[in-house]
């Protein structure tokens, strides 16, 4: 967990929390005194209260109210506050007093908010300060002259309960609090990734756009001129061709203008088969030297044809399955192989390799982040062919088997798929020699959608014609 965590905790909370403690704790002596009929030393019970307070105050004055304390400065608070608790504890019963157990918050919110190091410090005092307070204490006693004394026994247990519960709570506080944090860290990574591809799509749409609107006049232009360079020469009387290519030239100038103004987004750019979708998700690790081989409906992607689903262009989908190709290379021993396949109902797409594949007992926790160990002992990718976010150390920087997987299920989800995650079958030698049709031994990543899930909307379908949407270089 990031130490930098530390340095989010504000002056202020911890004020306030000790405001209402001073509060809670002059109350209870007073009830305890005037209610109760207990035989407090009052007057040492409120100065270790007036001390509280005038940490408080002392602190109000000095800092801005949104100051942030550093790691350092939080775990000495903490200790203070655990301290003044304790000569409350000492003054009234130790172990006895029940209202002990108020000890373990300064441990909980180290547990939460600080590094182990403070964690472990602040329990480390918590469990001498109980040990101190079992043996050692001003025992209540009332008004009367009883003394309130349980048995040893008792004072024991509580003291071996408030050990186990520091060690229970806070660790349990720790672990939940470390995978809030490590998931929230993925979700912004996660963002940010879809953010960098719905950016890069704009500007495909935008490039596809130019190209679409410029394509018939630039063409006109280049014809004409190849007409005048071999006739104008003898043949005054093309005027009407010169002409032409002026107002080619004009019509090209205002297309140019009305990008540059805001441009256009080509409809048909949102809309692909499925072949070219998966090829453009591949694209970057293609040339990382393993072999990627696509199939459809079990035959090679260039036999399919038209014969394959028509689906939307998304983001998500494009960046979701290049982090599973991605993760597919970095394991490969030769070959990934990308298998599409759909019914009625589903359209599934898996990713599987020829690489060591996922040890069983982490397969169910696959796709939370930061989980990264594979079968056996997978070569380390080759620091040369890897991109250059990749260099140095293989795994600085990647989280191929954490982060990279679950930004790929989370955004495939969003879409409607639903992830798994297996070990391939075993494949034989004989099988070996003919790789386009083997089953990947490796690990396998399979997304399954209902169909309508991917289907373009009715106006994009192939076929449907519509005015293009404007599309405002503001939005990149």
């Amino acid at each position: 967990m990031s130490a930098a965590r530390g340095d989010w905790v504000r002056l202020r909370t911890l004020v306030t929390l000790r405001w209402l403690a001073a509060w809670g704790q002059a109350i209870t002596v007073l009830v305890a005194d005037n209610v109760l009929k207990l035989d407090l030393p009052t007057g040492l019970c409120f100065g270790a209260i007036a001390t509280s307070v005038c940490v408080n105050i002392v602190a109000h004055a000095v800092h801005p109210e949104n100051k942030r304390l550093s790691e350092n400065d939080t775990m000495l608070t903490l200790l203070f506050d655990l301290a003044q608790l304790g000569v409350l504890l000492f003054l009234t019963g130790g172990l006895t007093n029940p209202f002990a157990v108020l000890a373990l918050a300064p441990v909980i919110i180290s547990a939460t908010a600080l590094t182990m190091r403070s964690t472990l410090l602040l329990g480390l005092f918590a469990i001498a300060e109980f040990t101190l307070l079992a043996r050692f204490y001003v025992p209540l006693t009332f008004a009367d002259g009883n003394v309130v004394a349980p048995p040893p026994l008792i004072v024991m247990g509580t003291w071996a309960a408030l050990l186990i519960g520091i060690v229970f709570l806070a660790g349990y506080a720790r672990r939940v609090t470390a995978e809030i944090f490590s998931m929230s860290q993925a979700l912004s990574a996660t963002q940010e990734a879809l953010s960098r591809e719905q950016r890069l799509t704009a500007i495909g749409g935008l490039a596809a756009a130019a190209a679409h609107e410029l394509g018939t006049p630039l063409a006109t232009i280049k014809l004409v001129s190849k007409e005048l360079l071999r006739e104008l020469a003898d043949r005054p009387d093309l005027l009407e061709d010169v002409a032409l290519i002026a107002s080619q030239s004009e019509r090209c100038g205002a297309i140019l203008r009305e990008l540059a103004q805001g441009g256009k987004d080509d409809s048909h750019v949102k809309t692909a088969p499925i072949s070219a979708l998966i090829e453009e998700a591949a694209e970057p690790h293609m040339d990382r030297g393993k072999v990627i081989i696509m199939r459809i409906s079990g035959r090679p992607a260039a036999a399919a044809g038209d014969d394959q689903p028509v689906v939307e262009r998304k983001p998500e989908v494009i960046h979701g399955l290049r982090n599973m190709v991605q993760n597919a290379v970095d394991f490969a021993a030769t070959t990934v192989w990308i298998d599409v396949s759909w019914t009625d109902a589903v359209l599934r797409i898996a990713v599987g390799d020829d690489g060591p594949g996922y040890r069983s007992d982490i397969l169910g926790r696959l796709g939370d982040p930061y989980v990264r160990k594979r079968v056996g002992k997978a070569p380390r990718p080759d620091p040369t062919k890897m991109p250059e976010a990749e260099t140095g150390d293989p795994r600085q920087g990647y989280q191929g088997m954490g982060l990279g997987l679950f930004i790929a299920k989370t955004l495939l989800e969003r879409t409607g798929a639903k992830v798994s995650f297996a070990n391939g079958s075993d494949t034989s030698d004989a099988m070996r020699d003919t790789r386009e049709y083997a089953r990947p031994t490796g690990a396998v990543v399979e997304a399954i959608w209902p169909r309508d899930a991917l289907d373009p909307p009715q106006d994009l379908k192939r076929g449907s014609l519509r005015q293009n949407a404007r599309f405002s270089l503001g939005n990149i």
